[in-house]
């Protein structure tokens, strides 16, 4: 699941760009809809043509409302700049588009919107000259521009395909199960309670969790879970999720905390990050300077310390340490924001290297400056795990040769990471050519081999599972990772092992009562000639061939060549009495099997020429033996 987010000036069209895509109009205050401007956080979603359904945030453009903007951008995937064609670039365009790039947006589209309101196409033309001058140099330097016009429907089918390939070609984020819900809204429904919603920003949430509210300490137990309006009993990673909670009293819920699992996170009121001052700031930086810091939905009031400087001019970049008023909850690479207070603007942002310092820092000390360049780029287990996911199913080898660290301290960091379950062992042999991957690409891989497996059953309920090679095929894996990751699944019993084919555990062949009838009828059809049975075509004939195929694989019939099956109890007996009839007499003839039988040369010849096939016996010219 994905979230896309909308930016730019007041009025340019976002709210009824997000009403033309989704059918839903994202403005839902009495407030915004008198003054046609967004005020508090809107959402839609929309199905896009390859099925993937995607959620949008809706935020305000106003510069008084900047701050509720923040509250919903820093957990999107993708974001469309929204510039209308009457207006062209304005000041808020800038300054979402400076939030946009410090924050790492890694998907951006800029849409030239209201183009039915632009005198020609060669005022179209120099807008968008503007439009790639002012974004040069920011995360949406190569973004496309399109053209769009939410009033009469012109370019909005060629945005949709557009932001879907984009999406397509960018990968979900990586699950490393520790479930994180910053809370963007709060309200209560009456016979349900407290209910907050958020974008899942890590790991996955079901109903039934224990829950903790941070920094608040609350706990409670989710009661429900809806995405897009539509109940989940799971939800994931990326999805905007609605999140029921029993056991507490939705006025002791603030926006900007953050949903937990129990243990999982702690508050901090410090925090040490890379800094970057945008270059259009008005004042330089000072130290001690009093500063609005926003992260996730969050924000509060800081005391921020340049470390190394005595003052950040326009452009430059810094190391800092935060003093927060108020906890937060971040993890070390969030993404922030600081905002000056008064006068209100936007002052830059960076990354969080540390969410936990142990203390004060000393701000001129040369040992800090390198510690902090060091954290940057983070421990060996970090620089292991980064390796790792870089490369998905890798060999021990090649995972430490893109780290890049000396030997004694990539065994040491592996073994690390695979003690805590950061990366998953595939092959048992412990040199450095085994297969290893990270756990965000296992639950990955592992989840889409279960919905691949899963759909195969729904729409083959009566095979027995997905054929090994179709299986493969789907996967687009090499055989030495396809099998190492099938062998696992099957190890840890998330996959049943027929040889051939693989199915879920809990998977049965069922057949309905119209064809349990027909199974009947066949049968009957086997008892009354038990040695002269239906023909394979008559069977299929009968009660089709999906059920004729799922009676062999559930081995109710034996099927011997293209044309002769017989019933499985009496395939077995028939065999048992010729095997006999070999060991008391040392050979018999095809001749002699058609007479103990009482049957037609046909169905001999077919049945001997089998166990010729399988190895039970062998020609000795017109006789036949057992094989040794």
């Amino acid at each position: 699941m994905r979230v896309i987010g909308t930016a730019g000036h007041v009025d340019h069209g976002k709210s009824t760009l997000i009403a033309a895509l989704t059918g839903t109009h994202p403005d839902r205050l009495k407030e915004e809809q008198a003054r046609e401007m967004t005020i508090e956080l809107g959402f839609g979603w929309l199905k896009l043509p390859n099925g993937e359904e995607i959620g949008i945030i809706d935020v305000p453009g106003h510069r008084d409302f900047i701050e509720n903007m923040l509250a919903g951008i820093g957990g999107i995937d993708a974001a469309l700049l929204v510039i209308a064609a009457d207006e062209g670039v304005m000041p808020q365009t800038k300054e979402h588009l400076a939030i946009l790039d410090l924050l790492q947006i890694p998907i951006g589209l800029i849409v030239l919107a209201k183009i039915d309101l632009a005198p020609d196409a060669a005022w179209l033309d120099l807008l968008e000259a503007d439009i790639r001058e002012t974004v040069r140099d920011t995360v949406l330097s190569d973004a496309p521009i399109l053209r769009v016009s939410a009033k009469s429907g012109a370019g909005l089918d060629s945005l949709v395909a557009t932001l879907a390939a984009r999406l397509e070609s960018t990968p979900q984020r990586l699950d490393l199960n520790r479930p994180r819900l910053p809370i963007d809204r709060v309200f209560t429904m009456s016979g349900f309670g407290a209910v907050v919603t958020g974008t899942l920003s890590d790991g996955r949430f079901s109903v039934g969790d224990e829950v903790e509210i941070l920094p608040s300490g609350l706990t409670g137990r989710i009661r429900g879970l809806q995405t897009h309006k539509k109940k989940e009993e799971t939800a994931s990673i990326g999805s905007r999720t609605a999140v029921n909670i029993s056991g507490i009293d939705a006025e002791l819920i603030q926006r900007g905390e953050v949903v937990v699992h129990p243990n999982q996170y702690q508050a901090t009121r410090r925090i040490d990050a890379r800094f970057r001052l945008l270059k259009d700031a008005a004042l330089p930086l000072k130290h001690n300077d009093e500063v609005k810091f926003f992260v996730g939905a969050s924000e509060t009031i800081a005391t921020l310390r340049l470390l190394g400087v005595d003052e950040l001019k326009a452009g430059g970049e810094a190391w800092i340490q935060l003093e927060l008023r108020d906890p937060v909850v971040a993890v070390r690479g969030d993404r922030y924001i600081l905002r000056r207070p008064s006068p209100s603007e936007t002052l830059g942002g960076g990354v969080i290297v540390d969410h936990q310092p142990k203390g004060r820092h000393k701000r001129f000390d040369e040992n800090l400056l390198k510690s902090l360049e060091s954290i940057a780029h983070g421990s060996p287990a970090d620089v292991l795990l980064q390796a790792s996911l870089a490369l998905g199913a890798a060999s021990i080898k090649e995972v430490i040769a893109k780290s890049r660290l000396e030997i004694s301290d990539a065994q040491s960091a592996l073994n690390e990471l695979i003690e805590n379950g950061q990366i998953v062992s595939l092959e048992k042999n412990e040199t450095d050519g085994a297969l290893i991957v990270a756990l965000p690409h296992w639950n990955l891989l592992s989840e889409k081999i279960s919905q691949t497996v899963e759909a195969y059953h729904q729409n083959f309920p009566l095979r027995r599972g997905i054929p090994r090679e179709e299986l493969k095929s789907k996967l687009k894996l090499s055989p030495r990772i396809f099998n190492a990751v099938i062998a696992k699944l099957i190890a840890d019993h998330s996959l049943a092992d027929y040889s051939v084919c693989l199915a879920k555990p809990e998977h049965r062949i069922q057949f309905a009562p119209a064809d349990q009838n027909r199974v009947q009828g066949l049968t009957r059809k086997f008892e009354q000639n038990p040695f002269a049975p239906p023909s394979v075509k008559d069977c299929q004939s009968e009660v089709g061939e999906e059920i004729f195929n799922a009676l062999i694989e559930l081995g109710e019939l034996t099927q011997v060549s293209a044309e002769v099956v017989f019933r499985k109890k009496d395939y077995d007996g028939m065999v048992e009495k010729i095997r006999a009839a070999l060991l008391q007499n040392g050979q018999i003839t095809l001749g002699e099997v058609r007479d103990m039988f009482g049957t037609t040369r046909k169905y001999i010849q077919a049945l001997l020429e089998h166990l010729d096939a399988i190895g039970v016996t062998m020609r000795d010219g017109d006789a036949r033996k057992l094989r040794k």
